[in-house]
C-alpha cells in the first residue's frame, strides 16, 4: 500500500513538473503538440499539456558569433590567398529558423565561405588588401538576401585574415625592399643636392662678402688719401702764409736765406753719405755762385714797407 501511494506521488510530482516550463531572457522555445507547431514561447513562466506538447526547438536570441574556417581563393590575379572570417547574425523568427532549415548556423557558414570565394575572385591582391569594407558590406548583403527564408538577421562579417602564399610573401617582401632602397636612393639624392646647393650658396655668398670688403677696404684707403692730401694742402697753405708773414717781418728776408742754406748743406750732406762717395768741388766759386743765386731769389720776395705814425 505505501508503496503505491509512493509511486502515485512521484508520478503526480512528474506530471506537475512536465506542466509548466521556464523560458530564459535569452532564448526563445518553440512547443510542438503531438507533432505539429503549436506556439512559440517568450521568455517567462508558461503551462503547457503534459506528454501532448514537448518542447521541439530551444534558439538563442542574442548576437550570435559564428568562427568562419579559413579556406583558399583564388583573386582576379591567380594569386592563391587563405582567407577566414567572423560572422554576427541574430535569430528574428524562431518559427522559420526550426522549420526554415534544417541547420541555420551551419548554412550560415557555408554560404559566407561560398560568398568570399567568388567575391575575391573579382579582385586583385591588393584590392582584397584596400578594399576589406567593401568586401565585408557585400558578403553581409549576398547572406542576409539568400537567409530571408531562414528567420535570420546577419548583422555583419569581418573578414580576418587574407594571407597570401608563401611564395607570394617573399615575392611581395622583395618588391617592397626594392621599394624601400628605392626610395633611400632618392633620398640620397636629394639629400645631396641639396647639400650641393648650400655649399655653392655658401660659396657664393663668401666671394660677395670678400668682395664687399675689398670694396670697402679700398674707399676707406681713397678716403684716408683724400684726407691725407687734403690736410697735406692745408698744412701746406699754412705754412706758405707763414712764410710770407715771416719774410714781410723785419729781417724775414734773412733769416729765410739761412734757413734755406741751412736746408741745402743738410740734404747735401744726406746725399753724399748714401752715395757713399766724396764730393770735392773744382771750383768753389760755383758754390759761391750757388749762394749768390738763393740770395737773388730771396731778394725777389717784396719787403714790408715801414709804416709811419701819424701823418705821412
Amino acid at each position: 500500500m505505501l508503496t503505491a501511494f509512493t509511486i502515485l506521488v512521484l508520478l503526480a510530482l512528474f506530471v506537475l513538473w512536465k506542466t509548466f516550463i521556464v523560458v530564459h531572457m535569452r532564448e526563445a522555445v518553440v512547443i510542438e503538440r503531438l507533432g505539429k507547431f503549436r506556439v512559440v514561447l517568450p521568455p517567462g513562466f508558461h503551462f503547457i499539456i503534459p506528454f501532448a506538447d514537448r518542447v521541439a526547438y530551444r534558439h538563442e536570441t542574442r548576437e550570435q558569433v559564428i568562427d568562419i574556417p579559413s579556406q583558399a581563393c583564388i583573386t582576379r590575379d591567380n594569386i592563391q590567398v587563405t582567407v577566414d572570417g567572423l560572422v554576427y547574425l541574430q535569430v528574428l523568427d524562431p518559427h522559420k529558423a526550426s522549420y526554415g532549415i534544417e541547420n541555420y548556423r551551419r548554412a550560415s557558414v557555408n554560404l559566407a565561405q561560398t560568398t568570399m570565394r567568388s567575391e575575391i575572385g573579382k579582385l586583385s591582391l591588393g584590392q582584397s588588401f584596400y578594399e576589406r569594407e567593401q568586401l565585408n558590406e557585400t558578403i553581409v548583403k549576398e547572406i542576409d538576401k539568400a537567409s530571408d527564408s531562414w528567420g535570420i538577421k546577419v548583422l555583419r562579417y569581418e573578414l580576418r585574415n587574407i594571407t597570401p602564399s608563401a611564395n607570394v610573401v617573399h615575392t611581395l617582401e622583395k618588391q617592397m625592399e626594392a621599394e624601400r632602397e628605392k626610395r633611400a636612393e632618392i633620398v640620397r639624392a636629394s639629400a645631396e643636392k641639396e647639400a650641393t646647393i648650400c655649399v655653392s650658396q655658401g660659396e657664393r655668398q663668401e666671394e660677395i662678402n670678400l668682395s664687399e670688403g675689398e670694396k670697402q677696404r679700398r674707399i676707406n684707403v681713397a678716403k684716408g688719401r683724400a684726407e691725407a692730401i687734403s690736410t697735406l694742402a692745408v698744412a701746406t697753405a699754412e705754412a706758405t702764409r707763414l712764410i710770407a708773414a715771416a719774410v714781410e717781418q723785419e729781417g724775414g728776408s734773412a733769416a729765410l736765406k739761412m734757413q734755406l742754406v741751412e736746408e741745402f748743406i743738410e740734404t747735401f750732406g744726406q746725399i753724399t753719405a748714401k752715395a757713399n762717395i766724396s764730393v770735392v768741388p773744382i771750383e768753389l766759386a760755383k758754390i759761391k755762385g750757388f749762394f749768390n743765386g738763393i740770395s737773388e731769389v730771396t731778394d725777389g720776395v717784396p719787403t714790408p714797407r715801414a709804416t709811419t705814425r701819424g701823418g705821412g
